[in-house]
C-alpha cells in the first residue's frame, strides 16, 4: 500500500511499499523469518532520502529471497541485531540451565560454553552461522586439542543454544544438524583384583579413616560422593545395612541423583567389620548441620548429621572427592604397589568380583548399585576376572555329569 508524505515540501509524492514517514523522519519495513521488522532510516524524511529507501527496501527483499541478507550489515546497531547474537542466546541459555541442574553440573555446562562456544561465536549473528563454518571449527580446532567425548559434548550444548534460539526464530535452521562426533570403543572396566584388594587394605599407613573408607566402597559398590556423604543415621549395624540418601560433589550435598539410587544395602562382612572399625572415631563425634539440595535444585533442606568418615588431617567429613584422591587414594596405592585406578574403580571392582562368584542374580546385583538397568549391569560391570573366578570346567563336567 503506498504512503503519502505529511510534509509541505513533499506532499503528494508517492512511496514504495516498505517505506513509511512519521514525522520527519523515514522508517523501512520488511517481513524477516516470518516476522514484520522496521527500521530507521539515517536522515531527515526528503525526497532523496525516501527514494534510498525504496531502493534500499528492494535491495533487502531481493537479498532475502537469495538468501544473503545480513540484518547486521544493514542495521547494526539495531536492537534486534544486539539480542539477535549467539552470546545473547548464549546468557538465556545459562540462565535456564542455572534452574535446572544442580550447581556441580552448571559448572560444567558454563564452562564449556565460556571456554569454547562463547570465544568463537558469541559475537556472531546466529542466523548468520552455518554448518560449514562450524564443521570447519570442530574439525580444524576442536578435534586437534580435545577428546572425541568433549568435542561430542560441546557440540551437543551447542545444539541447545540452537533449540533455544529457534524457539524464537521458527523459521531458522540448525547448524549443528548432521554434524557427527564418533566416539571409540569404550574402555573395559579394569576393576582390582582380590589379591589386588589385599594389598590395598593391608598396606601400612597412618590414615585409618581412610583406609576404613576404602574398604567400605571396595566391598559395599556406592560412588564416592555417596561413601563421604554417608551419616551413622543411615547405617544399622546391627542389621547390618546401609541407605544411601545423599550425595556430595564439591561440598554441595544433594540428594540421590533419582529415587531408585536411594537404596537400602546389606552389607557384606568386609564392609560391616569397615564400619565397626570406623565406629571408634566417629559415631559419638559432634554432629554437624548440612543443607541437602533437593531435585528440583532448588529446595534445600537443613539435616543435622554424624558422618561416617572424616578426613584424618581434618577432623571432619571430606569436602570432596578430590580430597581423598590427591590425600590418600593416590599416594595409598603407589606405596602399595598397585596399578593406579580412580577411587570410584572400587565401585567397579564390587559388582565384578560378585559377578565373578556367579551366587548373585543381576537383578540382586542392581537393586544394591542403584541407578542402572541390568543391561548396564552386563555392559560395564559384567567382566570375568579370570584370575579370581572358579574353575569352570570341573563345575561343567559335574553338572552335565561327564
Amino acid at each position: 500500500m503506498a504512503h503519502t508524505l505529511g510534509l509541505s515540501h513533499c506532499v503528494g509524492t508517492q512511496m514504495a511499499k516498505g517505506v513509511e514517514v512519521r514525522g520527519n523522519r523515514v522508517r523501512v519495513y520488511f517481513r524477516y523469518q516470518g516476522e514484520l521488522c522496521r527500521e530507521p532510516f539515517n536522515g531527515d524524511a526528503t525526497p532523496d532520502n525516501i527514494a534510498q529507501a525504496e531502493r534500499l527496501v528492494g535491495m533487502i527483499e531481493y537479498e532475502i529471497k537469495a538468501g544473503t541478507f545480513s540484518y547486521a550489515r544493514h542495521f547494526p546497531k539495531s536492537p534486534k541485531v544486539q539480542t539477535n547474537t549467539l552470546g545473547h542466546y548464549i546468557d538465556l541459555w545459562l540462565e535456564i540451565k542455572r534452574n535446572e541442574l544442580a550447581p556441580s553440573g552448571f559448572r560444567t555446562y558454563k564452562s564449556k560454553a565460556e571456554t569454547h562456544i562463547r570465544p568463537r561465536w558469541g559475537d556472531q549473528q546466529a542466523d548468520a552461522i552455518d554448518h560449514l563454518h562450524l564443521k570447519e571449527w570442530v574439525h580444524k580446532t576442536l578435534m586437534p586439542s580435545l577428546h572425541n567425548r568433549t568435542v561430542r559434548e560441546v557440540i551437543s550444548l551447542l545444539k541447545q543454544i540452537f533449540t533455544l534460539y529457534r524457539a524464537r526464530n521458527r523459521s531458522a535452521h540448525d547448524p549443528t544438524e548432521g554434524i557427527t562426533i564418533r566416539q571409540p570403543d569404550p574402555d573395559e572396566v579394569d576393576p582390582f583384583t582380590r589379591e589386588e584388594i589385599d594389598t590395598i587394605l593391608s598396606t601400612p599407613t597412618d590414615k585409618i579413616q581412610e583406609l576404613h573408607l576404602a574398604q567400605f566402597m571396595l566391598w559395599t559398590g556406592p560412588r564416592v560422593s555417596e561413601a563421604i556423604a554417608l551419616a551413622w543415621e543411615d547405617v544399622d549395624l546391627k542389621a547390618g545395612t546401609v541407605k544411601f540418601r545423599r550425595s556430595q560433589v564439591r561440598g554441595v550435598y544433594k540428594v540421590t541423583k533419582t529415587r531408585r539410587s536411594a537404596r537400602e544395602v546389606r552389607l557384606l562382612k568386609p564392609a560391616l567389620q569397615a564400619l565397626h572399625a570406623q565406629a571408634i572415631h566417629t559415631q559419638k563425634a559432634k554432629p554437624v548441620e548440612v543443607e541437602v539440595l533437593d531435585r528440583d535444585n532448588k529446595t534445600r533442606k537443613r539435616q543435622t548429621l554424624h558422618f561416617v568418615f572424616h578426613c584424618t588431617t581434618t577432623g571432619a567429613a571430606h569436602s570432596s572427592s578430590d580430597m581423598l584422591l590427591k590425600g590418600f587414594w593416590r599416594p595409598h596405592l603407589e606405596a602399595a604397589e598397585v596399578r593406579y585406578r580412580g577411587p570410584n574403580n572400587c565401585r567397579h571392582t564390587y559388582a565384578s568380583q560378585l559377578l565373578t562368584t556367579g551366587a548373585v542374580t543381576l537383578q540382586w546385583l542392581k537393586d544394591q548399585m542403584g541407578h542402572m538397568t541390568i543391561a548396564m549391569l552386563e555392559r560395564h560391570y559384567g567382566k570375568y576376572i579370570s584370575k579370581d573366578g572358579p574353575d569352570m570346567i570341573p563345575i561343567l563336567e559335574h553338572a552335565l555329569r561327564l
